[in-house]
């Protein structure tokens, strides 16, 4: 009796385990998001609107989330609206590099960079925003290296420091391409 009740129990469990397999959670693994309609193929994204003291940093950030949304899938990427099924635009409004952690002798030896900008992500067809943040605050903590930590001012640290700008140029376009792919 107690033998026909471990089977029946164990049975269920089975059956359990097998309906959950296949109704499957509904998570996705990161990077497969789907959330744009089908139809949007073509995606203008013009150069970015840079209102900082940062020379050059709209094209870097541009380029890199033109680059992020070409790895993503199957969207063709321009820079003209014309012809296109949906349009990106942005406008880097502030940057800000501020010291973490300093050495023994006081040189700045991390920084947090925050870089604050408005992303539009607008469906043409249906002429209608799909995604958007007006207040986009993308911050992270790079290491200087050595010898070049008496950063005096953002357009220094950008000329100084190519590798940490282009990690961060990255890191931007796949939060944005992320945001807008995944609806997070």
């Amino acid at each position: 009796m107690a033998m026909a009740r471990i089977f029946r129990v164990g049975r269920c469990m089975v059956i359990l385990l097998v309906c959950s397999l296949m109704s499957g959670c509904g998570y996705s693994l990161a990077g497969r998001g789907g959330f744009l309609p089908d139809y949007i193929e073509t995606i203008a994204i013009p150069i970015f609107d840079n209102n900082t003291v940062v020379f050059d940093v709209e094209r870097l950030l541009t380029q890199e989330v033109r680059s992020a949304f070409i790895g993503r899938g199957s969207y063709r990427v321009q820079t003209d609206p014309g012809g296109a099924d949906a349009t990106l635009t942005g406008v880097i409004n502030d940057i800000t590099i501020t010291p973490a952690s300093f050495t023994s002798d006081q040189q700045a030896s991390r920084y947090i960079f925050t870089l604050t900008a408005a992303i539009e992500f607008t469906d043409l067809t249906t002429n209608e925003i799909v995604w958007d943040d007006q207040q986009l605050i993308f911050s992270d903590e790079y290491e200087v290296a050595s010898g070049a930590g008496d950063v005096q001012n953002v357009s220094a640290f950008f000329g100084q420091q190519n590798n940490a700008v282009e990690r961060i140029a990255v890191d931007f376009a796949t939060t944005v391409v992320s945001s807008i792919l995944e609806a997070f």
